[in-house]
């Protein structure tokens, strides 16, 4: 990345200003301003230079390493990548970040490790169909107990599994569902760009409010239809994510149905032939509003022996405190998760370690190359910057929930999320990818840097994988905080025009949740330096500007934000 010239950087200071009014002319309100920020942008230039790939792939290869075992929450792998990062942050300087002044901010887990029946039959009259375990369903238990298990459940379609009133759309239409077995399609509505963000996947569609929302209808099962398309992931991840040990925080008092289950789609297909349906007319009927769920006539028993333990994972939080004594009470908040699936299946090849290189090791060397770089300022930003690895990510965003649940610093005080999942391993990009582009007045921060890097900021480049909604920043913009995710772009130096979709695709198709994410020597950092720095810069434009960003007008969780300040003006 080209220096930050002095005008550029007194922009990016105020770019929140920037990002909703034309005032260029007004970012330098006097020469002792402008010598003042051209001093800072000096060392600010200086501190950059700590963001090396040599740095990254130092992180990188160290968590990724066989002996972290995969990482997986709460095992010896989790431990010892927790302890590395304390070690690591307290090296750079930071200060531990947790409430109690530890590095670490505790969380317990419930691992369940469902003992899944070969073999699942439906049943309709005096016929039957069996699937098979693995290759046609994954069925995992949608309750913390020793047993789950429904007997003689009746499944009934119910389109996308939707009610959003925003929208005029409810595919539940008030029918009592409860005792039944939902099945429901993946991802949501995608014809209308009104209506359910377009080809932009919202929450509607991810498998998480799929569940919960069968669980609200007080249905005791739920079974996603899988394809490609919709779910934005082969079948064979579900095959690897959903078995095994899976870990949730300890129960509330929210809904739950006892199973969870995946189908692929030629088995559903013969699932509703059995039904005397056609799969392809219930998904069309299930495009309109009009659309009633469809009771198939076909019952199904099914039972797991459940084992059930109390664990603990922790998120590392260090802390760069801020040099504004009226400021320093705020924060922006850099995330990477720091786990990833631990020891699983074996591949083809007999490997069962999960090393997670690029998801989420990558994301991590990022955010700690960010964190050397501020430390090494020599004043810090006026507002405070925490770091925070959290853990269980794969499992549900669990550790940044339970952050957001319990923050270190209040919501209304949390300027901005700024989150690493994955890294550029292929080489420069004439563009970047932004996560969350058109959400928030970040845009013009994140914008205005990328420019000077000779780069375009793209919205997600594949939104219909819901991407947003797949990360730890989904965490904090529940709770009101403005987030930004950047991700790798698809425009690469030198290469063709489709290059970077094949490897995002490749990695997608072959590595994204396998035994195969593995650190290579071969890998190309040089971008993921340009992403490193793009974040930097951004974080210290929101840590510096005198005051925090926004949602924009309407956005889903604009009404969060404005909760959030009210409550911490009170």
């Amino acid at each position: 990345m080209k220096k930050i010239n002095n005008f550029i950087y007194i922009q990016i200071f105020l770019a929140f200003l920037l990002s909703s009014c034309n005032r260029a002319e007004e970012v330098a309100e006097s020469p002792a301003d402008a010598g003042a920020a051209a001093g800072a942008n000096v060392a600010a230039d200086e501190a950059a230079k700590q963001i090396t790939a040599d740095l990254m792939r130092g992180y990188i290869k160290e968590l990724s390493d066989d002996r972290y075992e995969g990482r997986g929450p709460a095992s010896h792998g989790d431990v010892m990548a927790r302890k590395y990062l304390d070690k690591e942050l307290s090296k750079l300087g930071l200060e531990p970040g947790a409430a109690d002044g530890s590095w670490e901010q505790p969380f317990d887990l419930i691992g369940i490790t469902a003992g899944q029946p070969p073999e699942w039959t439906f049943s309709k009259g005096d016929t039957s169909l069996t699937l098979k375990q693995w290759d046609q369903f994954i069925v995992g238990s949608g309750v913390q107990a020793e047993k789950a298990a429904i007997s003689d459940a009746e499944v009934v379609f119910v389109g996308y599994g939707i009610q959003a009133p925003e929208y005029d759309w409810d595919d539940f239409k008030g029918q009592d569902l409860k005792g039944k077995v939902l099945l429901i399609m993946n991802n949501d509505p995608d014809w209308d760009p009104k209506l359910f963000g377009g080809e932009t996947r919202l929450w509607y569609g991810r498998w998480d409010y799929k569940y919960f929302s069968a669980a609200k209808q007080g249905a005791v099962g739920a079974i996603i239809i899988h394809t490609e398309p919709s779910a934005g992931y082969p079948f064979q991840v579900v095959q690897t994510s959903w078995t095994g040990e899976q870990f949730e925080l300890p129960a509330g008092d929210e809904p739950t149905s006892q199973i969870q289950a995946w189908a692929t789609e030629d088995a559903v297909r013969q699932l509703v032939a059995l039904a005397g349906q056609d799969l392809d007319k219930l998904r069309e009927a299930a495009d309109n509003r009009d659309f009633q769920p469809v009771p198939l006539g076909i019952t199904t028993s099914i039972s797991m022996d459940v084992s059930i333990k109390r664990v603990q994972s922790a998120n590392v939080l260090g802390l760069i405190r801020g040099s504004d004594p009226e400021l320093a009470d705020e924060a922006v908040i850099y995330t990477a998760h720091h786990d990833h699936l631990g020891i699983g299946t074996p591949n083809a090849e007999g490997d069962n370690i999960y090393n997670g290189a690029m998801d989420n090791a990558s994301g991590v060397a990022q955010v700690m190359a960010i964190a050397k770089a501020i430390r090494s300022l020599p004043e810090a930003p006026r507002r405070s910057i925490l770091i925070a690895l959290v853990g269980a990510e794969e499992q549900g965003l669990l550790g940044s929930k339970y952050y957001a649940d319990n923050p270190t610093f209040p919501p209304g005080k949390i300027a901005a999320n700024l989150n690493y999942d994955g890294g550029n391993i292929w080489g420069h990009t004439h563009d970047v990818t932004f996560v969350g582009l058109g959400k928030s007045s970040i845009d013009g921060i994140v914008t205005a840097i990328a420019a000077e890097q000779g780069r375009v900021v793209k919205p997600d480049q594949f939104a219909d994988r819901g991407f947003f909604y797949r990360s730890d920043q989904f965490s904090f913009a529940k709770i009101g905080v403005p987030a930004m995710y950047l991700d790798t772009g698809t425009e690469f130096v030198d290469r063709p025009p489709e290059w970077g979709r094949q490897q995002h695709d490749h990695y997608n198709e072959v590595n994204y949740h396998q035994p195969s994410d593995e650190y290579d020597e071969n890998w190309n950092l040089d971008g993921m330096v340009s992403d490193a720095l793009l974040g930097y810069w951004a974080g210290l434009a929101i840590a510096n500007a005198d005051e925090m960003p926004a949602w924009k007008a309407g956005d889903e969780f604009e009404a969060a934000r404005l909760k959030a300040l009210r409550e911490g003006s009170e």
